[in-house]
């Protein structure tokens, strides 16, 4: 296997969908709470990017394992084009989830065994969001749990793992006792200021699913579209578009953000013209670019601001 058919694989053009909430949380992080780590946060870059690209590649061999005839499966998907062997992928696959468990362990030795929990938590949601008999991705709750895991999920780990402990959350443990301790209002405030990467994600979901709703009904894949609508799902993209610009607005009129955090405004102009595109066509070969678009504006914009701040 060469190295680009292993990255087509793994789709690694993707991995913006976890990077900008890293890069987000960990800009947030020294700005609000002014506390960085660098070995933790390398530790949790390398862990999460690693299992990010696990979960892609049991998505592509539980879509190749799937499909209902072979044509498909050599049409659309990496491992039928490039006569990738299954066990092959299945061998990657465990290395790169034994690899991203390792240092997710290492992570938890240096900083709290609640991350054990919560990282449990997200490597059960990624694996079982493709794998299984009824994966996540194919029931209607693929967008929330998407955005929700890697939008609020990676952002909340990128703080976590830069702050000092019991700042955030704590596991006080006296055998047989047992607390879990923690600020409500930090918590309130991580949700909220990172509700624009969750929107933004469970975009790319949406829009996924929009362009390939007659696809996924006669392959079995009922998802949110089919319950909802082709029409609300395409308003549903637009409100989770405009609702990011809103929570940016009442974060910087709320002290959690600069000011300067402001000027993401200016991105609307761009965004507006990509939504107005998607609304008149949801064709996945020209369309369906247009959530990861709007994911890049949107979220760039966002993480240059955040490091102009912090010299502000």
């Amino acid at each position: 296997m060469t190295a680009r058919v292993f990255f087509d694989l793994v789709e690694i053009k993707t991995k913006l969908a976890s990077l900008f909430p890293f890069m987000i949380g960990t800009l947030f992080t020294v700005y609000y709470f002014h506390m960085f780590d660098f070995v933790n946060t390398l530790i949790f870059f390398c862990s999460m990017l690693i299992f990010d690209m696990t979960t892609t590649a049991i998505n592509n061999l539980m879509d190749y394992q799937k499909a209902k005839a072979d044509g498909y499966k050599k049409e659309v998907n990496i491992i039928g084009q490039a006569q990738i062997s299954e066990k092959l992928v299945i061998t990657l696959i465990f290395t790169m989830l034994a690899t991203a468990s390792l240092l997710g362990i290492l992570l938890v030795f240096r900083t709290s065994i609640l991350l054990l929990f919560m990282g449990g938590l997200c490597f059960l949601i990624g694996i079982f969001y493709t794998f299984g008999p009824v994966p996540i991705s194919r029931m209607p709750l693929g967008e929330a749990v998407s955005g929700i895991t890697m939008g609020f999920g990676i952002f909340f780990l990128s703080v976590f793992v830069n702050t000092e402990s019991g700042l955030l959350l704590d596991l006080i443990y006296q055998f047989p006792d047992f607390n879990v301790t923690g600020n409500s209002l930090l918590l309130i405030v991580l949700l909220f200021v990172s509700l624009p990467l969750v929107f933004l994600i469970a975009n790319i979901m949406l829009a996924n699913n929009l362009c390939d709703l007659e696809q996924d009904i006669s392959n079995h894949r009922y998802t949110l579209p089919y319950y909802i609508g082709k029409k609300r799902g395409i308003q549903l993209f637009n409100v989770l578009v405009y609702a990011s610009y809103i929570v940016i607005v009442v974060a910087v009129l709320s002290t959690l953000l600069h000011p300067i955090l402001l000027l993401i405004l200016l991105t609307l102009f761009p965004i507006r013209k990509n939504l107005q595109q998607f609304n008149r066509a949801q064709i996945k070969e020209k369309t369906f670019v247009i959530a990861i678009k709007n994911l890049v504006l949107f979220c760039g914009a966002e993480t240059i601001l955040l490091a102009i701040s912090l010299f502000l």
